[in-house]
């Protein structure tokens, strides 16, 4: 049995017990409620711009993942990821480019999703 593992008393038809082991729960990193309404409220506004058409959320043990798609096909267009282990360096959020270029990062979700939504200007 491994460190982590949960044991459980199996009862045979013999009377005699086994004990069998099963790994622990896996933990991962997701987003929570308020998070994930951010980047779809985002992700909405994107899409009726017709700028946006798919997306993709992955939850691994180090990280979540957010890919913004415009074709289903293709690369992701940005990735929007938590890494809560840089939390107390850079900050737990980060917008990537489909090339790895990092837009930007920080600490606040709301902060860093403002480099994707860029608002029009008048100019006069």
């Amino acid at each position: 049995m491994n460190e982590g593992d949960i044991a459980e008393p199996l009862r045979g038809g013999t009377g005699s017990a086994q004990i069998l082991s099963f790994p622990a729960a896996q933990k991962q990193v997701s987003f929570n409620r308020t998070e994930l309404q951010a980047i779809l409220n985002l992700y909405g506004r994107k899409v009726a711009e017709g700028e946006w058409r798919d997306y993709a959320i992955d939850f691994l043990a180090d990280k979540a993942v957010f890919s913004i798609y415009r074709r289903t096909s293709e690369v992701p267009l940005y990735r929007i990821e938590k890494d809560p282990k840089l939390a107390r360096k850079q900050g737990a959020y980060s917008v990537v480019v489909s090339s790895g270029l990092i837009l930007k990062r920080g600490p606040e979700l709301d902060r860093v999703l403002n480099v994707l939504d860029k608002k029009l200007k008048v100019v006069s």
